[in-house]
């Protein structure tokens, strides 16, 4: 997530340089044939350029909502995270009431609660392409480890760890069926969350619509040239490359925010938030001393 501090000049140009460099030659190229060669018929009406302009603001407006709202729907989703993972340690630490000793509970408490802090960790790295238990094998048995190899989808197999583990519990007293189903609708709002990451990282955005606004720009970056050399004359250089860059980095901020899950500076803060509940929940069984530190900055962004 970029961060309200001074981003970078040099971010801003990396997602464009070759393209300006190809707009600054074109328009050069432009001027040197009509000055240079004398072809002064290379001029077309400033309204031919206006009116695709107009069609191509309406394309860049559309698309840059709809991206935005992917993104905030991703932030709303692990907002939702965070709420539900507090709410699982608060029930599995008041409903527990084992009849053995306390020493029993807390390592029911602590097992389940560390696993849930490995699941938010795990969810967000799988939802970038990467190990889903990197850095969380500390918190399995070689047991556990040996059934979550055996699924695809690792977060889902720490939630049915969660299932059998709450299975145990009532088999042996420690919960009752009421409390049983309390929990298990916290679970079922934290698969639903998966559920929901995952339908926007599979979904596309309309290649269709993509296609249409490449060509429309590009074209739209064609034209304008020969409609401002003739008002401006050289200073259609800078002039065209300026605007064109506008319109570039407006499409790039849609492409970047569409996908708010692909190890970006421009995603959503998965790993932060993580790092959040992780502190949270560590905090609710008193692991003082082992409560990571929060997650820093990058210079301008947050992931």
């Amino acid at each position: 997530m970029l961060l309200k501090q001074k981003i970078p000049f040099s971010y801003i140009f990396s997602k464009i340089k070759y393209e300006i460099i190809f707009i600054s030659l074109y328009t050069t190229l432009i001027w040197f044939l009509r000055e240079d060669l004398g072809l002064t018929s290379l001029t077309i009406p400033l309204g031919i350029p206006t009116i695709l302009g107009t069609v191509l603001s309406l394309l860049l407006a559309f698309r840059s909502n709809q991206a935005y709202d992917r993104w905030w729907e991703a932030r709303i989703i692990w907002g939702a995270i965070v709420n539900d993972s507090r709410t699982l340690a608060r029930q599995i630490q008041c409903f527990t009431n084992t009849p053995f000793s306390s020493e029993e509970k807390d390592h029911f408490t602590e097992r389940f609660i560390k696993r849930q802090t490995a699941w938010c960790y795990s969810l967000s790295q799988a939802l970038r392409g990467l190990e889903p238990l990197a850095g969380q094998e500390k918190h399995f048995s070689k047991k556990e480890l040996a059934f979550l190899h055996t699924h695809d989808n690792i977060p889902n197999a720490i939630l049915s760890l969660h299932a059998k583990d709450l299975k145990l519990a009532v088999e042996e007293g420690w919960i009752n069926e009421f409390q049983q189903v309390e929990i298990e609708r916290t679970l079922t709002r934290l698969c639903d969350a998966m559920g929901k990451c995952e339908r926007i990282k599979n979904t596309i955005f309309p290649m269709t619509y993509t296609m249409y606004t490449h060509f429309a720009l590009y074209f739209f970056i064609m034209l304008l040239p020969f409609s401002v050399i003739e008002y401006v004359g050289i200073i259609e250089i800078p002039l065209v490359t300026a605007l064109a860059s506008f319109f570039l980095l407006i499409e790039r901020m849609a492409v970047h925010l569409q996908d708010p899950f692909e190890n970006k500076p421009t995603d959503t803060p998965m790993t932060s938030i993580s790092r959040t509940i992780d502190r949270n929940l560590r905090q609710m069984i008193h692991e003082t001393e082992a409560v990571p530190e929060k997650i820093k900055a990058d210079n301008y962004y947050l992931l």
